[in-house]
């Protein structure tokens, strides 16, 4: 039975992957990352409906997969798309590939200095542009968002003045921390592989790393996530107030894991885009 649900999601995988735009190999034109497996979709909001933001989404998966990203990404593009909003799913390299941190940091980096890029080519504003991400790709956006001063791309020749930082950041159900009272230890794993120091322990555990000029950020959990323990987004919530870092914090009783924004799968925490759309309006994008 565990085989045959394996072939049927891999099969649901495959499918969910043919019927979207052709993908970016992203690190293509980089000669030292040529080959990369990175990729990156690209969904542009409608010439009569386009607010000029964009939105960079990056699917869970315990940094060891990208496979919830039909619920996790396509879906959540099309539904940007029909508010108007530009987006494009990020299929970032993984554990299961064999790559660990920098490898995740540098490809959210670079997807979000060829948005900018390529600002003009698709038609949104580059100073108007979020990364939002899901469970592990929740630790992921909120990487991009800290640490958008440890260029990770400079090294592997991408040398201009693009600037790293989003305008915004939206972890849902994110990974947060790396401690182990609430790790999510699947995701620390694939990160920092078993060989972490405790100095990257402490780094990566997001709540312990917000910065002075962290992006402001949309947080959304649950209660009863069964896979990333919410206390995750809770020490999130408290370290973004401590550090004075504009934000909105969404804590439902109810959704689990795994989501997106469906109504369907979560009625009560897969309401968060409407809120979100109103945050969104207080950026004055």
């Amino acid at each position: 039975m565990k085989r045959l649900f394996l072939i049927i999601v891999c099969s649901l995988w495959a499918w969910a992957l043919s019927a979207q735009p052709k993908p970016t190999a992203l690190w293509n034109n980089v000669p030292s990352m040529k080959g990369k497996p990175t990729k990156l979709y690209a969904y542009p909001a409608p010439k009569n409906n386009n607010t000029g933001v964009v939105v960079i989404i990056c699917p869970g998966g315990s940094y060891a997969h990208t496979m919830g990203i039909a619920t996790e990404g396509f879906e959540v593009a099309e539904w940007l798309n029909s508010q108007g909003i530009n987006a494009f799913v990020l299929k970032y390299r993984v554990g299961s590939q064999g790559y660990h941190h920098p490898a995740m940091l540098q490809d959210v980096q670079y997807a979000i200095h060829y948005v900018r890029q390529h600002a003009k080519e698709y038609g949104y504003d580059p100073r108007k542009l979020g990364v939002m991400g899901f469970s592990a790709g929740g630790h992921l956006a909120l990487m991009a968002g800290a640490f958008a001063k440890d260029n990770q791309i400079a090294a592997l020749g991408i040398k201009d003045d693009i600037p790293l930082r989003p305008d915004f950041v939206v972890p849902v159900y994110p990974v947060v921390s790396m401690k182990d009272e609430i790790a999510h230890k699947r995701s620390r794993r694939n990160l920092l592989t078993r060989r972490y120091t405790p100095e990257q322990q402490t780094r990566f555990s997001m709540e312990l790393s917000i910065p002075a000029n962290m992006p402001p950020t949309f947080v959304v959990t649950a209660k009863d996530d069964p896979v990333v323990d919410y206390r995750n987004s809770v020490k999130l919530d408290q370290s973004l107030s401590k550090a004075g870092i504009p934000h909105q914090f969404l804590l439902y009783d109810t959704g689990g894991h795994g989501y997106g924004m469906s109504e369907k799968i979560a009625p009560e925490a897969g309401q968060w885009k409407k809120p979100f759309l109103k945050w969104l309006s207080t950026l004055k994008f």
